[in-house]
């Protein structure tokens, strides 16, 4: 089965090479993308099956063995990573597809789009594989460097100006990124993952602690935590709706992946615990009030993107396997669930012509099948039950009392508030948008939307549903992923059987 591993990350490179040289093919194109994303979905599905059986599975690139070489590894927590990544980037693919279809070429150029994208995909997989620090950043630098064509498509003077922040941001993080690499392989010889977990525990508290926060600041710049959140809200809204819902979905995630990985292996004893929690909870709190000041659907979608991020954080910095179960189990919902909900704000474009909740109106009645799309995975969001949402926090929540002390108690608090402001901003949403009297730009003729754009939508929201049914069994995993985060060994040892040297 290693020889598995390198595929979800070489497949997607192949397939853009492919479709750059088929430029001008356009049907070629989509259907070389939807191959290699369906071919990295199902190579996923069976290195998680293996991982959760029998453990972390390994491979040694150029068959130079670690830590030498460059390792590739997929335990439960990456391989369930990679699973849900490959099944929201293929939907988001349909729907650009269908997209694509009904747009001009110049605002959707599929020339671009289709490489672009799928080189965005490999860096995302090949940072939840990556088994030392430098491959994560080159897994950053992959998916980064694709974002910046792909958030700035069509050229627009809005997607130039928000892509210059988001670039300069990109830029501040990855930099900050590579230093703290340089300076952990200065204090500790090594940049390899299982290996690192040895060695960083030898190093004087300051030094380790140092180390820690230079990581930690680089990925919560990724991650948008706050208050290093402020360049999201501003950034994703104006890009293509494929665009903007696969960055909301992934990108972040990546960044909040990377924080549960080197807090778990590399620095366990709990240090930073504190400054976490007080960032998850400033996190969740004030990234929903700014959802409520908001009158655009996609930059209220993108203050709950930053919102929820803070659950996640919750979780790990609770240091125990019911939070970092929790976590995982966010992570998961959160990505399908957001994804779905910019899906869906780019069909309310596609019928309205705009997002503006003060322009818009009636939709349940024009388009009720559109209505059903948002409410289900808006319910979902706010933590309604019996949906994935609602047991995801209920989870994180029950590991914050069972935690004890003052401060999970005040995030346990911060959490519950959180979550009745969601249900309050998409039951805003749901009156303004979809129920009260129709407005000019939704009562002008119905023109019908591309079934691959609303088919790949109602795949996401049935995808979200699935969580909820399945939802014993992917605790089963999350839980056990949690436990051996918090081991280490199982991870250590699968990549450095003999020992460290």
């Amino acid at each position: 089965m290693s020889a598995l591993v390198p595929l979800p990350v070489v497949v997607p490179l192949l397939g853009a090479a492919l479709t750059l040289l088929l430029a001008g093919r356009p049907r070629l194109q989509r259907a070389i993308s939807v191959l290699c994303l369906g071919g990295t979905l199902t190579v996923a599905l069976l290195l998680l099956v293996q991982a959760y059986r029998h453990g972390p599975v390994v491979v040694a690139v150029g068959g130079w063995p670690a830590p030498v070489g460059i390792v590739l590894v997929a335990d439960q927590l990456a391989a369930l990573m990679v699973v849900v990544s490959s099944a929201v980037t293929l939907c988001v693919l349909l729907y650009s597809i269908g997209q694509g279809r009904s747009e001009s070429s110049e605002s959707t150029p599929v020339e671009i789009f289709h490489p672009t994208y799928l080189v965005l995909t490999a860096g995302v997989t090949n940072a939840f594989l990556a088994g030392d620090l430098f491959n994560l950043f080159v897994g950053f630098e992959i998916l980064l460097a694709a974002s910046f064509v792909l958030i700035t498509l069509g050229g627009t003077a809005a997607r130039i100006r928000t892509g210059s922040t988001y670039v300069v941001v990109s830029i501040l993080s990855s930099m900050m990124f590579l230093m703290a690499v340089g300076l952990v392989y200065a204090a500790t010889g090594t940049l390899n993952l299982a290996q690192l977990a040895q060695r960083l525990d030898d190093l004087p508290d300051g030094v380790r602690l140092a180390l820690e926060l230079m990581l930690l600041l680089a990925f919560a710049i990724k991650a948008a935590v706050f208050p290093l959140s402020a360049w999201l809200p501003d950034s994703y809204p104006t890009a293509p709706a494929p665009v903007t819902a696969v960055f909301a979905g992934l990108l972040t995630k990546v960044g909040v992946y990377a924080i549960i990985r080197t807090e778990t292996l590399l620095f366990p004893g709990g240090h930073a615990d504190t400054l976490l929690m007080v960032v998850a909870g400033l996190t969740m709190v004030i990234g929903i009030l700014g959802a409520v000041a908001q009158s655009d659907l996609k930059r209220l979608f993108s203050f709950t993107l930053v919102s929820h991020i803070g659950y996640m954080i919750f979780g790990v910095a609770l240091s125990t396997v019911a939070g970092l179960s929790g976590a995982i189990f966010y992570v998961v919902h959160h990505i399908t669930i957001q994804t779905t909900l910019f899906l869906v704000a780019g069909l309310v474009e596609e019928r309205a012509g705009s997002t503006d909740l003060r322009r818009i109106g009636g939709l349940a009645r024009v388009a009720p099948l559109l209505g059903v799309l948002f409410f289900v995975p808006a319910m979902n969001l706010a933590g309604v039950p019996p949906f994935s949402g609602f047991l995801g926090k209920l989870g994180l929540l029950q590991a914050g009392v069972a935690a004890g002390g003052p401060l999970p108690g005040v995030l346990v608090a911060a959490g519950t508030v959180t979550s009745l402001l969601t249900l309050y901003v998409a039951s805003r949403v749901w009156n303004i948008a979809f129920w009260r009297a129709p407005r000019s730009a939704t009562s002008e003729p119905a023109v019908p939307l591309p079934k691959l754009m609303v088919g790949a939508t109602v795949a996401l929201v049935a995808l979200g549903l699935a969580l909820t049914l399945l939802a014993g069994p992917l605790f089963d995993v999350t839980t056990d992923a949690a436990a051996d985060l918090r081991l280490r060994t199982p991870y250590v040892q699968a990549v450095l059987p003999g020992g460290v040297p």
